[in-house]
């Protein structure tokens, strides 16, 4: 199954500088041979800044031919005909104005579901797929529970939840209908039973009333700082700002969520978040402050701590 990851850094500016100009040589027609169209195009894009020039190649060449990246170390004299070349001209174009690669290819994998993205909606991290998983453990596979994901997106949270368990009742939630349209989308696609609704956090009276008898509620909302508009890879310019920053600390929308939450949740049920690794801390202290208990920080896969747990 295609595994497209995007970017390490999970972060946009505030105002979305312009994505760079198309190199002029980007728009050469590759080589109509399957060896020299990669080594064209991982050169092309390695001159453009790409981080993962060779990688991006085949899952380019993959996209316009149906060859595996490892099948096409086995073919490198395959030809390409010239609608090939030109497809692969137009993708590789955009790659190297630093589109990212998930939104070329219109697709990427979150735990093992395939989903379709679209401009405008945040291209799911690889690190919120540990959110999936530590919020399982919370979850029994057998167990008939109510589940919240605040700020959906594309739904990739939601539906990972409902596929590994199936007998939880999962609620999704977003202030964008295109990622309301998208996670629908991507639920009828899977045939997973994800209910999706226009919300601001909670406040919406489904929401709310679900929140009452939730189990779980999970919630990866934008966490980032202000001040980091500044310093981020090209491909951040292609997503929403909104998506990604909150405020001076990057907590705004995490802090007004967790009011919300202490509100509508019942004793007992749990809540988990993803946050930047350089709030976390401070956000899990002031939870124990107000009265929050089992209050734990959780590291990503490079030992970051940038998931907080939360009990009611």
């Amino acid at each position: 199954m295609r595994r497209a990851r995007p970017p390490a850094t999970p972060a946009t500016p505030a105002t979305p500088k312009p994505p760079p100009r198309t190199p002029p040589a980007a728009r050469a027609l590759p080589p109509a041979q399957l060896g020299a169209a990669h080594q064209h195009a991982t050169a092309l894009l390695r001159d453009a800044g790409v981080a993962t020039p060779d990688a991006d190649a085949s899952w380019l060449l993959e996209d316009v031919t149906g060859l595996s990246p490892a099948r096409q170390r086995l073919v490198l004299h395959t030809p390409l005909n010239l609608a090939a070349r030109r497809r692969l001209a137009r993708r590789l174009a955009r790659r190297a104005a630093r589109e990212p690669l998930q939104l070329i290819l219109g697709e990427t994998d979150f735990r093992g579901l395939r989903l379709r993205l679209r401009h405008g909606v945040l291209v799911p991290r690889p690190e919120t797929e540990m959110l999936v998983e530590l919020a399982l453990a919370d979850l029994p596979s057998d167990l008939d529970a109510t589940v919240l994901d605040v700020g959906c997106g594309s739904g990739a949270v939601a539906l990972a939840l409902a596929a590994e368990r199936p007998c939880a009742r999962v609620l999704a939630s977003d202030t964008d209908p295109r990622a309301l349209a998208l996670t629908r989308r991507n639920a009828r696609a899977l045939g997973l039973p994800v209910r999706a609704v226009r919300a601001d956090l909670l406040d919406h009276p489904r929401l709310w009333a679900a929140a009452r008898t939730a189990r779980l509620l999970l919630a990866n909302l934008p966490y980032l700082p202000e001040a980091d508009r500044a310093a981020l890879p090209p491909e951040l310019a292609w997503e929403l700002p909104e998506a990604l920053l909150a405020g001076p600390d990057g907590l705004r929308l995490a802090r007004r969520l967790r009011a919300q939450a202490w509100r509508a949740l019942r004793p007992g049920a749990v809540a988990w978040w993803e946050l930047d690794p350089r709030n976390a801390g401070a956000f899990a202290r002031e939870a124990r402050m107000l009265g929050w208990r089992g209050v734990r920080l959780a590291p990503d896969l490079v030992g970051r701590r940038r998931f907080v747990r939360l009990l009611r």
